[in-house]
């Protein structure tokens, strides 16, 4: 798993809409051969929508040949309704596209029978070939699209019932009257998004940053459904300075570490997009510069400290419980 951590929403929308954008490029979509991208609603991808909206809009981009399917619907709220997953969609990114609408899959929480619009859906997927990157966001309580606490980590596409603590997060969206909420909702499940080929999580904010550490650091679990993307081959996160918080430090480092490693010592022209190495005898050719070196040799010494400090191996150590240094950044 890969974490990415840029300094706030914007470097991480700019991230995320720059990679996306290089790989429907590398992959070369046509009419036979389509690239098929998972997406999520709310307000994490917002930024990184406009951004590919403006790269389709001079040009550097085509959706032509992309084909999108979302992640989650409300049930019994009218398509055409402004909170509707297909208008926030379609008001924010698709319209200013160059997509074909065909292309666009969204579920239909007015379905005459749900479960089998559930079913209609997961077969949509399988017949295009499955999903190459799937996007998402996350909830405060590291639900992934409406895959709440407790859900099922090889759960398909169904109808959910929402917790009460997403129905009140959302009552922003509906002039904060709780009651106007839908209780329900279609949603793809955990493993219909793990079985993409790669899935990338935005999580941004500090409130976001208790799930981003139990995600990280912590077990895979049914309670933080966004934890499965550990058992995922190509997993990435892409998340602001604020949400690791709560992150130990030397986990903090160590991914920064080795984002260093990758630019700086390795470099870009040896790796992949998704940060595999494609040459090994570049490598070996690259000389660095002073300040790469000094650079390294400060992330390495930072490592070291604080996995020293969180380990309780600091040379300095003290009778008083109370003077050593937390494992949480404060």
């Amino acid at each position: 798993m890969r974490l990415v951590i840029r300094q706030d929403y914007d470097e991480v929308s700019d991230w995320v809409a720059h990679y996306i954008k290089e790989r429907i490029i590398q992959f070369q979509p046509s009419k036979d051969r389509p690239f098929v991208l998972g997406l999520p609603s709310g307000s994490s991808p917002l930024g990184c929508y406009q951004r590919l909206a403006k790269f389709c809009k001079a040009g550097q981009l085509s959706f032509k040949h992309v084909i999108t399917f979302s992640m989650d619907e409300y049930v019994g709220l009218p398509r055409e309704h402004s909170q509707s997953y297909y208008s926030f969609l379609w008001e924010h990114f698709f319209k200013h596209l160059d997509i074909i609408p065909e292309n666009i899959n969204q579920l239909d929480g007015n379905a005459a029978d749900l479960d089998e619009e559930c079913r209609r859906y997961e077969a949509a997927i399988v017949k295009v070939g499955g999903i190459e990157l799937f996007v998402g966001g996350i909830g405060p309580d590291g639900h992934i699209a409406f895959n709440e606490p407790g859900s099922s980590l090889t759960s398909r596409t169904r109808v959910k019932t929402l917790a009460y603590e997403t129905i009140i997060a959302n009552s922003r969206f509906f002039d904060g009257e709780v009651s106007k909420v839908p209780k329900l909702a279609l949603t793809v499940g955990v493993a219909t998004v793990m079985d993409a080929r790669e899935v990338c999580i935005i999580i941004v904010g500090a409130h976001k940053s208790v799930a981003l550490a139990k995600c990280v650091e912590e077990g895979v679990n049914h309670m933080c459904t966004v934890s499965a993307i550990q058992l995922h081959p190509k997993g990435l996160i892409v998340c602001d300075e604020d949400t690791t918080l709560e992150l130990h430090v030397k986990t903090v480092k160590y991914f920064k570490s080795i984002e260093h490693v990758h630019q700086s010592m390795i470099g870009t022209e040896n790796l992949s997009l998704q940060g595999q190495v494609l040459s090994t005898s570049g490598i070996a050719k690259r000389r660095y510069t002073q300040e790469e070196l000094d650079k390294g040799s400060s992330i390495a010494g930072a490592v070291a400290a604080s996995a020293a400090i969180c380990d309780g191996d600091a040379e300095d150590k003290t009778d008083d419980v109370d003077q050593r240094p937390s494992k949480k950044r404060k």
